[in-house]
C-alpha cells in the first residue's frame, strides 16, 4: 500500500465519525433503511458463517486481537520518538476499519427508533399503573413458582443443559414472529462465552460480538435468569443494540415460550425491575407488594445476588464505568441508568397488550 493510500486509510476515520454523527439525527432513516433493511441481511449472513461452529469464533478472535495489539506494541513502541506519524497511522488505520465494520456490521442499530415509538406506545406512566403491572407480574410468577418449586420456599431450578437453553429459546422468538415477523429469529447463533470467568468479574452475564454476530452468554450464571439473558443476547442479533430494549424483548420472546421455565425467568426477571421502581416511589407499597411474593421467588434473588458477590472485585467499578460512557457514546444518554426505561415499555405495552 502506498505512502498517500495508509494516510487515506488513517485520516478516513474523521468523515466516518461525521457521518454517524449525521445519521444519528435521523433514526426514521436508520430504522428503515439499516435495521429492517440492510441489517438483516448482515446479520443472518454472519449468523449462517459462524453459528454452526460449537464454540465462540468471535471469543478466539478478540484473543488473537488482544495478542496482536500487544506484540505491535512491543515492536513500535522504541520507535516512536523517532517516527511518531507510521506508528500513530497504524493505530489509526486499525481504529478506521474497526469503526467501519463495527457501525456497519452492528453499531448503527443504536441510532434507530426509541423503541416505545416503533411500538406506539408512550413512554411515561403513573405510580398507579405501576403499581397495578407489578400486582399482575407477582401474580404470573408466584403460579409458575408453584408449578415449577417443591414448595413455596423453595427455589425454581432450571433443569436444562445450557445448550438445551439455547435450543429452546428460538421457539418464544417463533412464537413472536407469527405476530410480528420483523422479531423473527434465524438462523441461530449462541454460545456460552469462551471469556465467562473474566465476565464474571467483571459483572456482566453476556455480550454480543458484533464482527461476527454470535450471541454470547456467560456460561457460569446458571440460574433462573439463564432463559431471559439468553432471549437478551438473542434480542441483540436481531438488531437491538440499548440493552434496556434487548431487555423487553427478551422478556417478550422467553414470555412467549412453550416451556413454563422460560416464561418464570421472564417474569420474575422482569419482576425485579418494576419491584425496585416501586422502592424508589413508594417504599410502603413497596413493601406491601413484596409480602406477598413466594419465599421462593425471593430464595431465586438471593442466590443470583450470592453469585454476583462472590465476584465483587475493586476493578469491577472501572468495568461498569467503562460500559457506561461508551452507552453515553452510543445515543443512550442516561448510559446504564437508561436500563430502568425497561419498565416504561412493559408497563404501556401491556396496557394494550393485557398480562
Amino acid at each position: 500500500m502506498s505512502e498517500k493510500a495508509k494516510n487515506l486509510l488513517a485520516l478516513s476515520i474523521v468523515p466516518q465519525v461525521l457521518l454517524v454523527k449525521v445519521l444519528a439525527g435521523f433514526p426514521e432513516v436508520v430504522e428503515a433503511y439499516y435495521s429492517n433493511g440492510i441489517y438483516r441481511f448482515i446479520a443472518s449472513g454472519y449468523r449462517y458463517a459462524f453459528g454452526w461452529v460449537p464454540f465462540s469464533v468471535g471469543d478466539i478472535f478478540y484473543a488473537l486481537a488482544g495478542i496482536m495489539i500487544l506484540r505491535f506494541i512491543w515492536r513500535k513502541v522504541r520507535s516512536v520518538s523517532r517516527k511518531p506519524w507510521p506508528f500513530f497511522r497504524e493505530i489509526l488505520q486499525t481504529l478506521s476499519l474497526a469503526y467501519l465494520f463495527f457501525y456497519l456490521s452492528w453499531g448503527l442499530n443504536y441510532y434507530r427508533l426509541p423503541l416505545h415509538r416503533s411500538l406506539g406506545i408512550g413512554a411515561e406512566y403513573t405510580t398507579e399503573e405501576l403499581v397495578s403491572f407489578t400486582e399482575k407480574l407477582i401474580e404470573r410468577t408466584n403460579t409458575l413458582h408453584t408449578t415449577l418449586a417443591a414448595s413455596d420456599s423453595s427455589a425454581v431450578n432450571i433443569p436444562y443443559s445450557r445448550r438445551e437453553i439455547y435450543q429452546r429459546s428460538i421457539e418464544g422468538y417463533a412464537r413472536l414472529a407469527e405476530r410480528s415477523p420483523h422479531l423473527a429469529y434465524s438462523p441461530a447463533s449462541i454460545k456460552s462465552s469462551l471469556f465467562s470467568l473474566p465476565l464474571s468479574y467483571m459483572g456482566y452475564g453476556g455480550y454480543l460480538n458484533p464482527f461476527t454476530n454470535e450471541a454470547q452468554v456467560n456460561s457460569m450464571q446458571v440460574d433462573y435468569r439463564y432463559p431471559l439473558v439468553t432471549c437478551h443476547e438473542e434480542a441483540h442479533q436481531i438488531g437491538y443494540s440499548a440493552e434496556n430494549e434487548a431487555n423487553f424483548i427478551g422478556y417478550l420472546a422467553a414470555t412467549a415460550n412453550p416451556d413454563p421455565y422460560f416464561r418464570y425467568s421472564g417474569y420474575a426477571y422482569m419482576l425485579r425491575y418494576c419491584l425496585n421502581e416501586t422502592y424508589r416511589r413508594d417504599r410502603d407499597t413497596y413493601a406491601r407488594l413484596v409480602a406477598t411474593l413466594h419465599k421462593g421467588v425471593l430464595e431465586n434473588y438471593r442466590e443470583a445476588a450470592l453469585f454476583w458477590k462472590k465476584y465483587e472485585n475493586p476493578l469491577e467499578p472501572i468495568f461498569k464505568n467503562t460500559f457506561n460512557a461508551y452507552l453515553e457514546a452510543n445515543n443512550q444518554a442516561g448510559g446504564i441508568k437508561t436500563y430502568s426505561y425497561v419498565v416504561a415499555l412493559l408497563v404501556n405495552y401491556h396496557r394494550k397488550e393485557a398480562l
